[in-house]
């Protein structure tokens, strides 16, 4: 249901297509923001319409929210293979820095092809 969520799917979607193969794995965490958002029928609705194939992990009590001491919606932790915290974004925007953050740690070359992002 949060707008800024949507506008940010095409590209976190187009970077789990493009760079899936170079290592990449990408795990939503979905925290519901409205009431009908909680109802694990409607997200996985949401999810077959919208085409996601990566993981959503359900979060309607806020745990993973809290202990993250997260406060937006959407916000994108990006981790190296060790785990450690690497780059960090709240809201929209920022797209091409945060492809070049996950060009960079998955050492994909510079003259590699970028993620397409469909409309």
């Amino acid at each position: 249901g949060c707008i800024n969520c949507q506008h940010t799917l095409p590209y976190v979607k187009a970077w789990n297509a493009r760079y899936e193969r170079d290592g990449l794995v990408v795990l939503g965490i979905h925290t519901p923001e409205f009431a009908y958002e909680a109802d694990p029928a409607n997200v996985a609705r949401y999810l077959a319409d919208e085409q996601i194939e990566y993981p959503i992990a359900l979060d309607p009590d806020r745990r993973v929210w809290q202990a993250w001491d997260n406060h937006f919606w959407p916000a994108f932790y990006l981790h190296d293979r060790d785990g450690r915290l690497r780059y960090f974004h709240a809201g929209e925007g920022a797209y091409a820095e945060m492809e070049n953050a996950i060009r960079a740690l998955l050492g994909v070359a510079p003259d590699a092809p970028r993620a397409v992002v469909a409309p």
